[in-house]
């Protein structure tokens, strides 16, 4: 019996050290790891500013920008980016000056690009499989340039939110007592916009257009059922997202499913067993 669970957990780690070997598995998740942390943190001010339905605005958005980019012949990516800080801010925009609610805003804006999306695929000469990439994801594809680009990107992006955490966290808590205290309030929130939209376009090679909002909540609204602290709420949510993003990749290179998709399952477990084990204990 010794011998067969030896056997077993020999087999076990080779199987893992030949995962770690090839070099789109490295990329892979190297690349799902960074974006995970980020998106761990990021999720938690998304959830506490209850702004979520925005993200999932601007990740479908997003879709707009990918088709426009299929329709010039130039990396979907790029034009993803400018479509969605473009969406982003104007969503601010109007909802402040146009008295509009932001969830109207964001419908207007998602609908909209999405039809944008639907009637510029149908036009691009160049329309092929790759746009199931965008909208499902395809981490095992990625390239070593989009990775570099990914991984600098997202390091940046944290440093930036590392440097205006606390402004951010008393925005988010008391956005008039931060206003009155002197704190830029406009500037802070247009850069947290801007963060998220580049972070819903770099993550989208990661789980893809339709699911990238989800990486974007989960991570958040799981660490928020364990704790109200605020520094522990983030760090939760990026273990969480981190855990997921790594066991996902690998499960799904192992069983051939698609990664996206498993990532955002594994994500949605950790967040039932968080809930259940809370509704367990207060019962």
């Amino acid at each position: 019996m010794k011998n067969a669970k030896g056997f077993i957990a020999n087999a076990n780690i080779k199987i893992m050290f030949e995962i770690f070997s090839y070099g789109f598995m490295q990329r892979a998740l190297l690349t799902g790891a960074v974006l995970a942390i980020f998106s761990g943190i990021i999720s938690v001010f998304i959830v506490l500013r209850r702004v979520s339905f925005l993200g999932s605005g601007i990740s479908h958005a997003a879709f707009g920008g990918v088709s426009i980019g299929f329709l010039l012949g130039v990396n979907p990516l790029i034009t993803a980016l400018i479509y969605s800080t473009v969406v982003a801010f104007g969503i601010e925009q109007i909802s402040t000056k146009g008295r509009l609610a932001e969830d109207t805003a964001i419908g207007i804006f998602f609908s909209s690009s999405m039809a944008l999306g639907i009637v510029l695929v149908g036009l691009s000469p160049s329309y092929n499989v790759d746009l199931f990439g965008y909208l499902f994801g395809s981490i095992l594809a990625i390239t070593n340039e989009d990775a570099l680009i990914a991984v600098f990107v997202t390091i940046f992006l944290m440093g930036i939110i590392f440097a205006i955490m606390k402004e951010l966290y008393f925005i988010t808590f008391n956005e008039e007592l931060a206003f009155v205290s002197g704190i830029k309030v406009r500037l802070i929130k247009s850069i947290f916009l801007l963060s998220m939209a580049i972070a819903i376009v770099v993550g989208i090679k990661l789980v893809g257009i339709i699911l990238i909002s989800a990486l974007l909540v989960i991570p958040g609204a799981t660490a928020h059922l364990l704790t109200k602290r605020f520094y522990r709420m983030v760090f939760i949510s990026c273990l969480i997202s981190l855990f997921s993003t790594i066991s996902g990749i690998i499960i799904s290179y192992r069983l051939n499913l698609a990664p996206g998709g498993t990532i955002v399952l594994m994500l949605s477990v950790t967040f039932f067993i968080a809930f259940f084990n809370k509704a367990l204990n207060n019962a």
